[in-house]
């Protein structure tokens, strides 16, 4: 048991990790034209920096994704006794939302090889294969059918967490906001509540990282 915890809280950790790098490196190359209102010059860019950002989606991707499902198992463990019914439902949005990750990531791998070599041979194609990549991904991932997956999670495992008293109290209030935001992210397509969204999920996992390597039961306020 102690050691699944353990796990556990460094795939908590890593998913801190993986999300903040995420925001980061986002934030950094923004300028460069990731994530641009323009098709061709993301295009471009894709082509220009093929290789960092193929290591960068493994990173925030298939790391993460795997550390999801480690979290989901020590979560589980860690409720289960408490509130199985909860436990139970929430260990399957857990581990659904680890396999979105994970797909998410070999699509976004494969699609950012296929329009950097496009680019190469025909600009103009290479632009409208990408927008089209980019409609799928965009369903899938973030601002789509990830979001609400694992907002659905933060909400279910945080009532889970309630019942059993299991994690710290704030901390379950703050997996509560953390999954209306992206709800409502979703919903209302507001960059605010994304950012709530986002840093309320980097915030948690970290917290609840510390929590399970330290093995605190989670009664405290």
């Amino acid at each position: 048991m102690k050691t699944l915890q353990k796990f556990g809280g460094v795939a908590a950790l890593t998913g801190a990790a993986t999300n903040l790098l995420a925001i980061v490196m986002f934030i950094t190359l923004s300028p460069k034209g990731l994530g641009s209102d323009d098709p061709g010059q993301t295009a471009a860019f894709f082509a220009d920096n093929l290789a960092v950002l193929r290591i960068w989606y493994v990173i925030i991707y298939l790391v993460f994704g795997v550390s999801l499902i480690f979290l989901s198992m020590a979560l589980h463990e860690r409720l289960n006794a408490g509130s199985p019914a909860l436990v139970q439902a929430a260990a399957i949005f857990g581990l659904v939302w680890a396999a979105l990750v994970i797909v998410m990531g070999t699509l976004s791998i494969n699609d950012l090889g296929t329009v950097a070599r496009l680019y190469n041979e025909n600009p103009a194609q290479a632009v409208t294969i990408w927008s089209t990549l980019d409609s799928v991904e965009t369903g899938l991932g973030n601002n789509g059918g990830e979001t609400m997956i694992n907002a659905l999670w933060f909400l279910l495992l945080s009532w889970a967490a309630f019942q059993a008293r299991g994690l710290p109290r704030i901390l379950n209030y703050l997996g509560v906001v953390t999954g209306l935001a992206g709800i409502l992210s979703v919903i209302l397509a507001l960059p605010a509540l994304t950012a709530v969204y986002g840093l309320g999920l980097i915030i948690w996992l970290a917290w609840l990282g510390i929590v399970l390597l330290r093995g605190n039961p989670g009664k405290t306020a």
